[in-house]
């Protein structure tokens, strides 16, 4: 299992919606007092950039959350509908409804399980989460200002499709707030993709240096959270997955094997 956490990706397209599924039912077997909200990896602020201020029940996903407000920060969502691709378990869809107070969010993922558990675990006037597919998005076009996709399209069967997808369900003018981890040397693809779809780039960045630092600062509360939910045969691949410092994914961002980019875009 240790190695299919690693190379997720490389795994033929046809088997990663059954894996994901897969490891969606394991987190909401293991987390029982619903805690592991977020499943990305963080982000810090490097030589002194300024931190983003937290209510007290926010603190202890600091990175996760960072890595999100990052991602949105550049364009207003206030009043704005918005769409989240791959939304997981739902912190990063509950944090943005919260602060940046969008009209209405929907999240969208793969898993029966997890929209289950979001729909009953969060409240929040405007939140709600629907099951479906990135490749072929269950709403109609020009029906969203702004789609978030935060670590989660590396693992579709068609990265392209789902950008045209993004396109079709945006309004003119409508936002793409993008990011994800990409192999080295692969961003330039990444890149002729969007403009194939007809997106434009507003900006982009790369980021791996301060995802590497968001995960060396939160690894010992993800080693905490995978130590007291997770069976011990079972804490290995989940380090692996969480990217805690020492593991192959965490040297991946430090070594230069992977590299960490986000984007806005808009749809022409």
């Amino acid at each position: 299992m240790a190695n299919l956490v690693d190379n997720y990706c490389e795994v033929p397209a046809l088997f990663r919606r059954p894996m994901w599924k897969i490891w969606h039912n394991l987190l909401i077997r293991f987390d029982r007092d619903s805690t592991v909200n977020f499943m990305n990896y963080g982000y810090a602020g490097l030589n002194g950039d300024k931190t983003i201020d937290l209510k007290k029940e926010d603190e202890w996903n600091r990175f996760p959350i960072q890595l999100y407000d990052h991602v949105v920060s550049q364009v207003k969502l206030m009043n704005k509908r918005v769409l989240e691709i791959g939304s997981g378990r739902g912190g990063g869809a509950h944090y943005i409804s919260r602060y940046y107070k969008p009209k209405k969010y929907t999240g969208v993922d793969i898993s029966a399980g997890v929209i289950k558990f979001c729909n009953q675990f969060y409240d929040v006037s405007g939140l709600s989460f629907v099951e479906g597919r990135a490749e072929k998005i269950p709403f109609d076009a020009g029906t969203y200002d702004a789609v978030v996709n935060v670590e989660s399209a590396r693992g579709y069967s068609d990265m392209l499709l789902f950008f045209r997808e993004v396109y079709r369900i945006l309004i003119p003018d409508g936002h793409f707030l993008f990011a994800d981890v990409i192999g080295k040397g692969e961003v330039e693809e990444i890149r002729k993709k969007f403009q194939h779809c007809g997106f434009k780039i507003k900006s982009e960045k790369e980021i791996t240096e301060n995802v590497a630092r968001g995960l060396e600062l939160d690894t010992k509360r993800r080693e905490f959270m995978i130590e007291n939910k997770v069976p011990g045969f079972l804490q290995r691949p989940f380090q692996k997955w969480a990217g805690t410092k020492g593991t192959e994914r965490f040297k991946s961002f430090v070594n230069g094997k992977f590299e960490y980019w986000s984007f806005v875009l808009t749809k022409n």
